[in-house]
């Protein structure tokens, strides 16, 4: 049985070589040991079985609107057979995670993963870093570069699982990018994303899919001098932070909410005022040539200037 260190290793060596072939096996073990770990076997999805199992596990996850639902079982069999990535994680013969992408413009040689889902409890067994991985095998295999997602800012253990426990990029914050999508999850919120790009060879991604998360801590950025650019106040409601002071050579800290879906159902008002601090602070900074750089596990944003990623 593969580990995360013994694949974290085949990796390292893989890197060195810069050989093809042993990147692609390197990869695929580091998958196989994160299916172990997560005690699920991951496997392309080709069958009309699969794709329904998929469609109905993605609609118990979102509970999306009949009318504008983010995958069906017809479209599903339109990937397959194109050759795009449809895959799901199995516990014996139960689907508990999927995971759907397409492919972009040849010439980039890049991968758009449209969605990842897991059933309740999955995320403990880290079954969606074991997708994931699983995902990166197979694209490294095909000759891809990158693969892109876009995921809710506001979600911190979404934040944490792309940007730590993957080591993705964020590239561009984009506004109501999917308009209302009325689901289970979402609410009547507006969809703005984070756009984040896998550079599937870069030495964080292969140490972050062996085990190894790329960690940025709040206390640290403080004490390097980092500028809280949006924190919390007592009641849980964003505060402005201290955007004034001069930041030349400083990182800027924003934070999100620390649960974002239960503030969503309890408290809409709070939530809908965390989207917009988020997007005028976040989305601001990015487009002024800020780098997120790191995400603390507290629900906190690391951002630095231009290519500088070690404030």
């Amino acid at each position: 049985m593969a580990t995360l260190e013994t694949a974290a290793t085949a990796a390292t060596a893989a890197g060195a070589t810069g050989d093809a072939t042993v990147a692609a096996d390197a990869a695929d073990a580091q998958a196989r040991a994160a299916a172990d770990a997560a005690g699920v076997t991951v496997r392309e999805i080709t069958g009309d079985d699969g794709f329904q199992a998929m469609h109905r596990l993605f609609d118990r996850i979102w509970r999306p609107d009949p009318a504008n639902q983010p995958v069906t079982a017809v479209l599903l069999r339109a990937f397959s057979k194109a050759d795009n990535y449809v895959a799901g994680a199995y516990d014996g013969d139960e689907l508990v995670g999927a995971c759907v992408a397409f492919f972009g413009p040849p010439a980039h040689a890049t991968m758009h993963s449209h969605i990842t889902g897991v059933a309740a409890g999955g995320g403990r067994r880290a079954v969606g870093f074991a997708l994931k991985t699983h995902q990166r095998g197979w694209a490294v295999r095909r000759g891809l570069r990158t693969i892109s997602w876009t995921y809710d800012p506001l979600v911190a253990r979404n934040s944490y699982f792309n940007l730590a426990k993957l080591a993705a990029t964020p590239a561009e914050y984009l506004t109501n990018f999917y308009g209302g999508m009325n689901d289970g999850l979402n609410g009547a919120d507006d969809s703005d994303r984070l756009l984040v790009s896998w550079d599937l060879a870069a030495p964080a991604v292969e140490a972050a899919c062996g085990g190894r998360p790329a960690t940025r801590t709040v206390e640290h950025e403080l004490h390097r001098g980092a500028v809280v650019g949006l924190g919390r106040s007592a009641d849980g409601r964003p505060a402005p932070g201290d955007l004034d002071k001069d930041t030349d050579g400083r990182a800027i800290l924003v934070a999100v909410p620390p649960d974002i879906e239960t503030l969503r159902r309890t408290d809409p008002d709070a939530a809908h005022a965390w989207r917009i601090a988020v997007r005028e602070t976040l989305g601001t900074l990015m487009a002024n040539d800020r780098r997120v750089t790191g995400f603390d596990r507290a629900g906190w944003y690391v951002l630095t200037e231009g290519n500088d990623g070690t404030s």
